[in-house]
């Protein structure tokens, strides 16, 4: 199991090193459990009213968001459950040209999850909230008989301002335009996968988890609406938001396997495995369709990045075989890439 982060903040005395139907009874151990671990850890203005709610000043156009985190195993290379729930929310909203403000966070806790691991969770979720530049104002916490869940699932909800420059939407794709990728692709899917299936390589495959807010940012301020479309690859892979773009805008993609950036050790353990990575999960890269005048000035900025220095342009939009994604392999033939037939990488996120 990966241990990334240190216990800084020591456990409080909670009377039990685990989880127990108690601590969601809403009594004294519920309280124990929020006020000496969750909101000590994750202290801010609006959880110390302990409101019901979190009264929030948003001015402008608003991006929402939601979503639901249950991978396993909850600690990975590279990250665990936490900072995946935190960098996957403030992606979504980063994808929908937003400026990640804040979140709220729902825990539902399995009977039996060791303290120490729960600890670990927060300790994460507070870095990539410092990271990212959010703040978690509301949340809740249940807990649910043993065997009823599987350690810890996190539901978040995020709330952004609208760039002022962003203008995203598919419908906003024209032929012409260039795909650009941030990073190295399916690395997040086969880090989970040499975890769950005690695979072994001889270099280690991280976790590319992280928050893609600021690369966004940056990329609206210099290119605004020449940013056509933003896409994060996570379950499905670069394959199926191509696929799905293809179809709502009714034009074709053309791809070059050759300027697919990949780790090669993360290449081989695809092909050891029978996996094409264009189908395997990310959660630290995006998808950018930008305005072909603008596509080299856009990945010259990415790769002065730490985050984006990987970055690549993978292909572009055509007229040619509207509604699909057409691929040209390393040999110079070309093959189409359909949407993903069925369930690939489970639990990944």
């Amino acid at each position: 199991m990966n241990r990334s982060f240190q216990l800084d903040c020591p456990l409080p005395q909670l009377d039990f090193d685990r989880i127990i139907l108690g601590h969601g009874s809403g009594g004294i151990l519920t309280h124990k459990l929020l006020d000496q671990g969750i909101f000590k850890i994750l202290d801010n203005k609006w959880l110390r009213d302990q409101h019901d709610g979190a009264f929030l000043h948003l001015n402008g156009p608003t991006a929402f968001t939601t979503d639901s985190f249950v991978v396993s195993p909850t600690f990975f290379p590279g990250g665990n459950i936490g900072d995946l729930a935190v960098n996957g929310t403030v992606n979504d909203l980063a994808m929908c040209g937003a400026v990640p403000r804040y979140l709220s966070l729902g825990f539902i806790l399995e009977e039996g999850l060791m303290m120490d691991e729960l600890w670990e969770i927060l300790l994460a979720i507070r870095q990539a909230c410092t990271d990212a530049g959010v703040e978690v104002v509301t949340g809740d916490t249940k807990v649910v008989e043993k065997g009823k869940g599987d350690k810890i699932f996190i539901n978040t909800t995020g709330l952004g301002l609208v760039h002022p420059q962003a203008a995203i939407h598919h419908s906003h794709v024209q032929a012409g335009d260039k795909i650009l990728v941030s990073g190295h692709v399916a690395t997040h899917g086969i880090a989970i996968m040499s975890v769950r299936q005690g695979l072994e390589f001889e270099t280690d495959i991280v976790s590319d988890t992280t928050n893609l807010n600021h690369l966004v940012t940056g990329l609206l301020d210099a290119f605004g609406t020449q940013l056509r479309f933003l896409r994060d690859p996570t379950r499905g892979g670069v394959a199926t938001v191509l696929n799905e773009i293809a179809r709502q805008t009714r034009l074709g993609v053309s791809l070059e396997q050759t300027a697919i950036p990949v780790l090669e050790q993360v290449d081989s353990a695809c092909e050891m495995l029978g996996l094409d990575p264009l189908y395997v999960a990310n959660e630290g890269i995006f998808l950018a369709f930008v305005a072909a005048d603008a596509a080299d000035a856009a990945l010259a900025q990415l790769q002065n990045q730490e985050k984006g220095r990987f970055a690549a342009i993978i292909g572009e939009v055509t007229t040619d075989h509207p509604g699909q994604v057409v691929l040209r392999s390393r040999i110079g033939g070309r093959r189409i890439v359909g949407m993903l037939p069925g369930e690939q990488l489970p639990r990944i996120c």
